[in-house]
């Protein structure tokens, strides 16, 4: 008995699925919920089980499209079916070396070793000449070249030097490649070109920019990095103090983090913060729930759980939907300043770049310092200028001074 195995509802928007790699091959034998393909929503991967064991058929191909409820593949009862072996193969070698051992040698010419062979009369016009001897052709005994045969080599000769070879055209080749290819877009990609889109085309965005000197936080960070990774488990890095000054800067703006919703606005006491994270097939947005009420150490754990979910392509779309706030990091790919999208339909973004030593001035002094330009790009419907740059430059009082995060002012 046979079962067919069909594409399960990954969730209430999604329609259809790509079928974007098989695990096992057609005949393969499969366990019960052992891992048998991949399926690709326009938000995210799924991977798809085998319902029972028994021996795979597939009905679908790698890049196939397939609607909700769709026939993947059959599971077959019994093991995996014998793969159908190629007939044996004829041994021809020996037949090839009985072949060459029964052709006959070829029989060497009637030609003798004086065939060719200029005398030293012959040999010294020849030289003269500049002709080859085996450009001509002996008459003497054996085919030896006479001295008369020398000598009339110069009119034979004379006319075939003067003979022009034939102009060959050859095509000059083009330098550098040209080849190209086209790859069909993935549902992730569409998706995310779509909404790229739609958000340029329906938002007021604006950017406004700021810079922020990183050496407190790198000296705190220098100075308590052991400690803080013997206690927690996990690194102290960047994102968990931007997450936690995003926190507190809410909550003083807090338009920044509410979306408009038909004709109404909608304001959050909580902070569901969207991590922007390069994984192999696009950009996607994990979300730290309630961020606000975390640690740094808890903030550090999330997103390092969530950014290994997106390199492994495991991310759930619970773990990708909603958030009210987005952060990206250019920086950690050397952008030194960028205007980011908004992920709607949130209401802003804060952009992290890369961190430069430069001369600023201190207390009328020049001084080299670490400096990372922030760029916050919000819908101008939502959030004013006032509130807009009051909030940025809140988020930088709070990274150049940390013990504002730890003590909330």
């Amino acid at each position: 008995m046979s079962i067919e195995i069909k594409v399960p509802p990954v969730g209430e928007s999604i329609t259809e699925v790509v079928l974007s790699r098989w695990v096992k091959n057609d005949g393969d034998a499969v366990e019960m919920d052992e891992v048998i393909a991949e399926l690709e929503s326009d938000k995210a991967t799924f991977e798809l089980t085998a319902e029972q064991a028994g021996t795979l058929k597939t009905v679908a191909a790698e890049g196939d499209t397939l609607a909700i409820g769709a026939v993947v593949c059959k599971i077959e009862d019994g093991g995996a079916a014998p793969k159908s072996t190629p007939a044996a193969v004829k041994e021809e070698k020996p037949a090839v070396a009985e072949d060459k051992a029964a052709a006959p040698v070829a029989e060497k010419s009637g030609e003798s070793y004086a065939s060719g062979t200029p005398s030293p009369s012959a040999g010294k016009i020849l030289a003269e000449k500049g002709i080859a001897a085996d450009a001509v052709k002996g008459t003497g005994v054996d085919g030896r070249i006479t001295k008369e045969d020398a000598q009339n080599a110069e009119k034979a000769a004379q006319p075939a030097a003067k003979t022009e070879a034939p102009k060959v055209s050859v095509a000059v080749p083009v330098a550098g490649s040209r080849n190209e290819r086209r790859e069909k877009m993935s549902p992730l990609r569409k998706t995310v070109a779509k909404r790229l889109v739609t958000v340029k085309n329906e938002t007021a965005m604006l950017t406004t920019f700021n810079e922020v000197n990183m050496k407190p936080i790198m000296d705190l960070r220098g100075k308590y990095k052991d400690q803080f990774k013997e206690k927690y488990g996990v690194g102290l890095g960047f994102m968990s103090f931007f997450t936690k000054a995003i926190c507190e800067a809410l909550k003083d703006f807090p338009a920044v983090t509410a979306p408009i919703d038909g004709e109404s606005v909608v304001y959050n006491d909580f902070a569901d913060i969207s991590i922007a994270v390069s994984a192999p097939k696009g950009l996607v947005v994990p979300i730290i729930r309630n961020a606000e009420s975390m640690s740094l150490a808890q903030i550090e754990k999330a997103v390092i759980e969530l950014a290994t979910k997106a390199r492994d392509s495991k991310l759930t779309i619970e773990e990708m939907t909603g958030g009210t706030f987005t952060i990206t990091n250019g920086g950690v790919f050397g952008s030194m300043m960028s205007t980011p999208i908004i992920n709607a339909p949130q209401s802003a973004i804060l952009g992290m770049h890369n961190i430069i030593e430069r001369p600023v001035a201190e207390k009328g002094e020049v001084v080299i310092r670490p400096m990372m330009y922030v760029a916050l790009s919000y819908d101008h419907r939502i959030i004013d200028g006032r509130e807009s740059v009051g909030f940025l430059v809140r988020v930088k009082q709070l990274l150049e001074d940390p013990a504002r995060l730890l003590l909330g002012i």
